[in-house]
């Protein structure tokens, strides 16, 4: 059942708080950031409002089982095509928690998707520790929804669900039936004790990454889970000075994996590795494929998930790099924004097979776009690419990347405070 079926049901929701931070928000963003100028901000804000509801009407799906729990159905076209019984992941759900919180004002059942997706996130909690959410559901022969192929954590939805839960205490306070501020310190404390490293204070790919049992993966992390300014806003909410260490390590292993591996293209791989004292591209087959030190559909983030600190907080750190990126990908595709390939090697060369017009790859460059007034025409491009590509003809993950990317390049995206 879709959402366009279950509007009755939100009618005894009718209570939801007023949102404090409705959409439009048009953050003032780092001077020296642009974002489109080609339209006007009216026009931006429509185009985020409209693919929202396309989002939302194809993605945001009652739990037929217990009508107060919502999920992202990440499987809707079929991309998961060796399980047909896929239905949702961590990753998936933390950015329909991510939406719905920043939505809230222009969509007025906001508040109501929200807590059923929070609900839905505590009804599959990980093995490992019951405040991170296990990191995919399936269906079972009976339509019920279960836990699938072990029940532990990946790093990126537990700190999307975690920032998501900080957004919602500034959107909508803590007079609701949750106490987002509390479950947020809970939720971070976790991440911070299950999901880093506690040696060397840097990312791990999940809860079940341990020394002793998983030795292969203990020195591995995912790049495109370096959301710095997720980890300053866990900071300041909790007052942990650990934070500042993960956010310090995460940046000293982009610049080793920028300088090291491609300093012609700035591009960083789905996976690292700490080799002796420092970190390198994965090898194939590290964790998920071939591709896993490559380009490819994990680091596709990497350009919306890093330049985003510099955009809200003004931490210049990567900001050499992604000029890097920035150069490199436009000269790459002669400025064509369609172009762009769906995986690259770490210098640049196309990855085998890939093809153009991904929406996933396409719309993180558009954040990155926005770190200098030398990529105007550039970022203008892409948004116009962009809105025009079809949503039908993509699919959930290019969808989804797309939202979240022109909630960023509008001038929505806005940092939550304690």
């Amino acid at each position: 059942m879709n959402i366009k079926n279950w509007q009755s049901f939100l009618g005894f929701r009718a209570r939801a708080i007023k949102a404090k931070k409705p959409f439009p928000q048009h953050t003032k963003y780092k001077a020296g950031t642009i974002k489109p100028n080609h339209v006007d901000q009216a026009q931006l804000d429509q185009a985020v409002k409209d693919l929202y509801d396309s989002w939302k009407s194809s993605y945001l799906i009652q739990n037929p089982t217990n009508q107060d729990q919502y999920y992202v159905y990440y499987n809707l076209e079929g991309q998961d095509i060796y399980k047909s019984r896929s239905i949702s992941t961590s990753e998936s759900h933390g950015h329909g928690m991510l939406l719905t919180a920043f939505m809230a004002g222009y969509d007025p059942n906001a508040q109501s998707y929200y807590e059923g997706l929070f609900r839905f996130y505590k009804a599959h909690p990980s093995s490992n520790n019951p405040l991170l959410m296990a990191w995919k559901q399936n269906k079972d022969e009976n339509g019920n929804i279960i836990n699938a192929e072990g029940s532990e954590s990946a790093t990126d939805g537990d700190m999307d669900i975690a920032y998501s839960l900080l957004l919602a205490h500034n959107q909508w306070g803590n007079k609701g039936t949750i106490d987002y501020l509390t479950e947020a310190k809970k939720i971070i404390h976790a991440i911070l004790t299950n999901d880093v490293n506690q040696e060397e204070w840097f990312l791990k790919l999940g809860d079940w990454v341990k020394k002793d049992t998983t030795p292969k993966y203990y020195p591995g992390t995912r790049p495109s889970d370096f959301m710095t300014e997720h980890m300053k806003a866990f900071q300041i909410t909790t007052g942990n000075s650990k934070w500042t260490w993960v956010v310090n390590k995460t940046y000293a292993i982009t610049k080793q994996l920028f300088h090291g591996y491609s300093a012609n293209t700035g591009l960083l791989p789905d996976f690292a590795v700490k080799r002796n004292s420092k970190f390198a591209p994965a090898p194939p087959d590290f964790l998920e494929g071939p591709y896993d030190g490559d380009y490819y559909m994990n680091a596709c983030r990497t350009t919306w998930r890093i330049p985003l600190d510099y955009i809200l907080t003004g931490d210049r750190r990567a900001v050499p790099q992604f000029t890097k990126v920035n150069s490199w990908i436009k000269k790459k595709t002669n400025g064509d924004p369609g172009k762009i390939r769906a995986g690259y090697y770490l210098n640049g060369d196309d990855l085998p097979l890939a093809f153009n017009n991904h929406l996933a790859f396409v719309s993180p460059f558009a954040v990155s776009a926005m770190i200098h007034s030398r990529n105007q025409e550039w970022l203008n491009k892409l948004w116009t690419h962009m809105k025009n590509s079809s949503f039908e003809n993509s699919d959930y993950y290019g969808n989804s990347i797309k939202l979240l990317c022109m909630l960023v390049a509008s001038g929505n995206w806005w940092f939550p405070k304690p």
